[in-house]
């Protein structure tokens, strides 16, 4: 196996277990009313990150290749946006809620240098 089949898998891997995280802390922020629709906001942010980076995997050329990659950057933006209002509203759950912004924070990294690098090897 190569470097880089090692790490896509890794990466996959890392998103997917991202979104288990998350949807195990929904669960337990359910309870309040308050988070729901915040809850439903990030569930389908954090899900979306995924999904777009097995996508993106699958694409059959670079320019789509970056296209979901983009998509999958954009939600975690907006997975950190959800993650630091529900961070504020659930001080019980600020420890836990902050090691996944910092966990989000590192697949947004990741995405963004793969979108460069992937743009700086092709001519789009």
């Amino acid at each position: 196996m190569t470097d880089k089949t090692q790490f896509k898998q890794e990466f996959k891997l890392r998103c997917f277990n991202f979104s288990i995280s998350v949807l195990k802390i929904s669960e337990k922020l359910r309870k309040e009313r308050i988070n729901w629709p915040l809850i439903d906001q990030l569930v389908r942010s954090t899900t979306s990150i995924g999904a777009n980076v097995v996508e993106g995997g699958n694409s059959s050329s670079k320019k789509e290749f970056i296209n979901y990659f983009q998509i999958a950057l954009k939600s975690a933006s907006e997975t950190l946006y959800w993650l630091a209002l529900l961070k504020e509203l659930n001080e019980g759950q600020s420890r836990q809620i902050e090691l996944l912004i910092q966990e989000c924070s590192e697949i947004k990294k990741l995405i963004s240098t793969i979108i460069l690098n992937t743009k700086s090897n092709s001519k789009l």
